[in-house]
C-alpha cells in the first residue's frame, strides 16, 4: 500500500506571519513523521496499487487534525485513527459529508 500524508497549510484562519512559518514547519515535519514512521506498518498491507491519503492541518485552536480522504478498508482507517489519536491529533470533522471522498 502506498501511504501519502499531505500537510494542508491553507486554513480557515490566518496566524501571524512569524507564527505561520513555525506552524507550517511543524506541520511539514508531522506529515513526514506520520507517513514514514507511524504509518510505515501499512506499506505491507494490501496490494502495491492500493493507496492511503491522509490530510493533516490545524484547527483554529492550533491542534493538528487529520482526515483520510480516499476510500480505504475500515481496518486501515481504524489503524490511522488509533495512530493519530495516540499522537494527540484530532479527527478533522467537516460540516458536510464526503467533502474529500467525492460523490457516492
Amino acid at each position: 500500500m502506498t501511504v501519502t500524508v499531505l500537510a494542508i497549510f491553507e486554513t480557515d484562519f490566518r496566524p501571524d506571519l512569524s507564527l505561520g512559518k513555525i506552524m507550517n514547519e511543524r506541520l511539514r515535519i508531522a506529515a513526514a513523521d506520520l507517513q514514514d514512521i507511524h504509518l510505515q506498518h501499512l506499506h505491507a498491507i494490501g496490494q502495491r496499487s492500493d493507496d492511503l491519503v491522509v490530510y493533516i492541518s490545524y484547527n483554529p485552536k492550533y491542534k493538528i487534525r487529520w482526515r483520510v480522504v480516499n476510500d480505504v478498508p475500515e481496518d486501515v482507517e481504524n489503524f490511522v485513527a488509533q495512530t493519530c489519536g495516540n499522537l494527540g491529533y484530532i479527527h478533522w470533522k467537516t460540516a458536510s459529508i464526503n467533502v474529500f471522498k467525492g460523490n457516492e
